[in-house]
């Protein structure tokens, strides 16, 4: 019964965003179309490669109960190199797959994974990953569009805990006299800054190691060196 009523909750959400956003539906086909236009089998083995490197990374911090996530390398990789439309589609994919592998709270958070592959995108076409500074600041842009997107999920569909790491600190700001909102907010906001700093840090040092004869293939390498 709790599944259906997620998945119900999860739904609703998206019907809901979809209509509030109309624009952004605009957006997307055109995306979707120019993805599509460029798809090549090297694109095919990177968005493979990615998500299993999400999983990998996700699956790591959740056994060693870490306080970040480390699920969404793979996807800002995806996003670097093919644009924000596939760095979308990479998210999307890691948890629905995720979801029904391993954990299902990870479904739920498909569209976390989404904005994290949308924002990551649109900032390395803008010229936010050819420094670590800005690299930095990238990070902490994320945290803000993951921030906007996970608190609503994780206290709607879970009362603030998902069996992470991050639920320590949410259980100890709700007993310092938080309400869980803000408590799960802060939680979300600490946890994703660190973690996504890291991950964009450790995506642009990656990135800028690879050999020319594969940079070759992805013209938007440009924006990383």
């Amino acid at each position: 019964m709790r599944n259906w009523r997620l998945a119900a909750n999860l739904a609703r959400f998206l019907v809901t965003t979809s209509c509030i956003f109309p624009p952004l539906n605009n957006y997307f086909q055109r995306g979707f179309l120019m993805a599509r236009s460029h798809f090549s089998s090297q694109a095919l083995v990177l968005i493979v490669i990615s998500i299993a490197i999400n999983m990998i990374g996700g699956q790591l911090a959740s056994m060693v109960k870490l306080p970040i996530f480390l699920d969404s390398i793979g996807t800002l990789i995806s996003a670097v190199l093919l644009g924000p439309v596939i760095g979308m589609l990479t998210g999307l994919l890691t948890n629905l797959l995720w979801g029904l592998l391993t954990d299902p709270i990870a479904a739920a958070f498909a569209p976390v994974a989404m904005v994290i592959g949308l924002v990551a995108g649109w900032l390395a076409r803008a010229g936010w990953f050819r420094t670590l500074p800005k690299v930095v600041v990238s990070g902490v842009i994320i945290t803000l569009a993951v921030t906007v997107v996970a608190v609503p999920l994780r206290t709607a569909l879970f009362g603030g805990v998902t069996g992470s790491g991050a639920d320590l600190f949410v259980a100890w700001m709700h007993s310092m006299g938080q309400n869980l909102v803000e408590s799960v907010a802060i939680t979300v906001i600490g946890a994703n800054l660190v973690d996504k700093i890291l991950t964009a840090v450790i995506v642009w040092l990656l990135l800028r190691q690879l050999p020319i004869r594969t940079t070759r293939h992805f013209p938007a390498m440009a924006a990383v060196r």
